[in-house]
Order: structure tokens, then sequence, then C-alpha cells
């Protein structure tokens, strides 16, 4: 049987930072409630004590959704917990998220601390957030880059500070998929109370390896995945809820799945995407605009003959309706057959051979032919 992934969705938080996407807490409540149903376990709402406006969202989402637990954001400081804790007043299932920086570069520049008063104030955080929830995530920021050997160290402690969950960040994106299972297993191999808590990812894609670094860290013992939906998020963004959630689902081999239900996808990712003024990029993973479509003639040969020649996916598990074929210079004789005779057009070899050639010159001249386009050659 295959064991549960816990999907921690961060597009209301770490998502909304990015500049020109903020938004209002009547737009974070819808965004919550259609993630609740998309099936995510965790929701990460906001961050209490960075404005009024934040906490009064992350009040509203705790008594908007019902069974995603509602999580808040807080640095390892007495003022932001307490913030924290008064905002998730209403949740059926609340979460504190606290935690400091783990890497000596956030160590003495950052903080300018040492390491063991940094896993002094993990654990008095963590005890403090414990006196509002019972569950208490911690994150060790910039884990990525942080000594292994300290990095268990702090991760025992806060676990014996009450700690449910320890999310272990490469918050820079800096770390290889192959390290990445590394530490992850040297942590669960290294921490003796380990079994007392969840170790989460939350990877940035600064190198564009956030996907692959999280599914690393899954198959070295992570049992909770913090995402966005888009990959949207600070600088080059977050990891990408859809990538992982279908790659879980791809590869059933790995042993692993979600509760997410995968045909909201695209549809949720054009929620996002409209509600946040923030494009998906044509060539995205699972959710671009070119993710199911077809224009090379070899390609588009091949999927007319049968999908899976070039689709792993059928574009209707994610919520797409139908692939498509993009009739352009590059198309070939079946493709543009096969728009014809949708079109009601039956041609013989000798009739297709002269369309085609006409269809060259005139996909050469506008890029790509449409269906009024192809009417107006054929007429011709």
């Amino acid at each position: 049987m295959s064991q549960k992934i816990y999907v921690f969705d961060t597009t209301l938080r770490d998502g909304e930072q990015v500049p020109g996407c903020q938004l209002t807490t009547e737009e974070k409540v819808m965004i919550a409630k259609e993630l609740e149903i998309l099936g995510v376990d965790i929701i990460e709402a906001g961050f209490p004590i960075s404005s009024p406006g934040d906490f009064r969202s992350v009040e509203e989402v705790c008594k908007a959704v019902t069974n995603p637990t509602v999580c808040a954001l807080s640095r390892a400081v007495k003022g932001d917990i307490d913030a924290a804790g008064a905002a998730l007043k209403h949740a059926k299932r609340g979460r504190i998220h606290t935690g400091i920086g783990a890497s000596d570069v956030h160590i003495k520049y950052k903080f300018n601390s040492t390491r063991e008063q940094i896993i002094e104030q993990g654990v008095e955080a963590v005890k403090h957030a414990r006196t509002y929830v019972e569950d208490v995530e911690f994150y060790a920021e910039d884990a990525g880059r942080a000594d292994l050997e300290f990095l268990a160290r702090l991760t025992e402690a806060v676990i014996k500070a009450g700690a449910t969950v320890v999310n272990l960040p490469d918050t820079t994106g800096y770390v290889l998929p192959h390290e990445m299972y590394h530490r992850i297993d040297y942590i669960m191999n290294n921490v003796p109370n380990i079994d007392k808590a969840i170790i989460s990812m939350h990877n940035h894609n600064d190198l564009g390896m956030a996907t692959a670094n999280t599914i690393a860290g899954i198959r070295a013992g992570a049992r909770q995945v913090e995402v966005t939906i888009n990959g949207i998020g600070e600088r080059a963004g977050n990891t990408s809820l859809e990538e992982v959630a279908m790659t879980l689902k791809v590869h059933k081999d790995l042993g692993f799945h979600t509760n997410i239900d995968s045909t909201k996808l695209f549809p949720m990712s054009q929620l996002v995407s409209q509600t946040m003024r923030m494009p998906v990029q044509a060539n995205k993973a699972i959710v671009g605009r070119n993710a199911f479509a077809h224009s090379s003639g070899i390609h588009q040969d091949g999927f007319l003959k049968n999908a899976d020649t070039y689709e792993i996916i059928n574009p209707q598990d994610v919520g797409v309706p139908k692939s498509s074929i993009v009739l352009t210079a590059r198309s070939g004789r079946h493709a543009l057959k096969h728009r014809l005779e949708l079109l009601g057009f039956k041609f013989d070899k000798p009739q297709l051979d002269g369309i085609y050639k006409n269809f060259l010159v005139l996909a050469d001249e506008i890029k790509e032919v449409n269906d009024k386009d192809l009417v107006k050659l054929v007429r011709a």
C-alpha cells in the first residue's frame, strides 16, 4: 500500500510574496475554499504579525475551511508567535509554523548569533507555540546550506521541544537532487527521535530543480511537501503543486500518493493566475497552454496514431478538456488531413498534396493556421 504525502500549500503566503500578486482577504478566502476542494492537507494562510490585513486573512480562512489544517507563519519571536496564535483562534485545526535560520551564513550575518544560541531560540519558540496549538511546525531556514551535523542536532532539539513537523527548506534553491537525498537520508538516520515528527520539503526554484529536489526528499523519507499553485513564489518561485502531485501519480512505482484531485489542477491554475495577475508560461509543465499541444509533424503523426507515443498524462486527468493539434509550417500531411476531416473535408492523395503545398506557404506567412484559414485555403 502506498504511503501518503501531505500537501502543504503556501500559495497564500509564500506565493503571495511575488511583487504585484498581493491578494485581498476576500480573494484569499476564495482561493482557500478551492484549495480545500482540490484536496490539500494544510493551507498556509499568511504571516499574521506582518500586517493587520494578513492577520485578518488568516482569521477568515480559519472560518471558511473545514477539512484542511490552517497554518500561520511566524519567526522564532514571542510577539510573532502570539499574533499567529491569536489569528488561529477560529481554526478547526490550527498550526503555527515558526523557525529561524540554520546555515552559518544566516547565523552569522542575519542573526549575529551562534549555533548554540540558534538551537536555544528554536526550542523556546516551539515551546511557546505549543501553548497555543498542539501542531507546531519548525522551519530551519536555509537548511540546504546548513552544516549537516548541526542540522541534525537542531532537528532533534525542536522535536524534543514539541515540534510535530520539521521543515528543512532549500531556501535559496541551491541543492542538487542527489545532495538533497543524502541530506534528508542523513537526518532520517542521525536524529534519534525522528519518528516523533514529519520531515517536510520546502524548495525554491532558483536553479530549476525545486520539484526534483522535493521528489528526492520524499524518496529519502520526507512525508510533507510545501508547494504553490503554478510554482509561484519568491524570486524564481517555489515547488509546483501540480508537478509534484502528477509526478507521484504517474510514477506509482515510487509508492506514494496524495489526496489531490488532479482533475481540479488546471482550473485551479487558471483561478490563481487570474486572481494574482500572474500569467502561466506557455510551456509550464502540467498546466501550461502548450503542455498538451502538438505542432511538429513527427509528433502529430505519432500522437494521432496513439496518444501514448507523446503524452504520459491524459489531459482530462488534470482538467484539460483535450489535447490540441496546432498547425504550423512544421506540421505534416497527417495533421492537416486530420484537421480537414474534422471540418468536414475529404480529399484524395493528389488533392491533399496540392493543398499541403499551399498550406506550407500560408503557414510560413502567418505562423499558425486556424480553422478559418483552412476553410479559405480549401475554397481557394
